[in-house]
């Protein structure tokens, strides 16, 4: 029990300000990686599927076709998500 105890405070002890500062710089390049893949796709998708709504609109047999492009930028999200866990990874 005793050096359990002394093994967390030395643990405790280890850790320093410096860790610290580069331990939430990675965990903020892991969000804006992320945020920035998630703006991206939702800018990507406002433009296909105002434009796919049009195009359905006239011809309603391109249904399959507009659902492929709206789902295509959310590969974007998807890497976005894989590079800020890779990021993560560094911690």
């Amino acid at each position: 029990m005793a050096q359990e105890h002394a093994e967390g405070a030395s643990a405790t002890a280890n850790t320093s300000v410096g860790e610290g500062i580069r331990v939430a710089g990675i965990a903020i390049a892991a969000g804006i990686a992320l945020a920035g893949a998630a703006l991206g796709t939702g800018r990507a998708q406002a433009s296909i599927g105002a434009g796919g709504t049009g195009a359905l609109a006239e011809k309603p047999e391109l249904f399959t076709n507009v659902l492929i492009l709206v789902a295509l930028p959310e590969t974007i999200v998807v890497l976005g998500f894989v590079i800020g866990f890779l990021i993560l990874g560094n911690i």
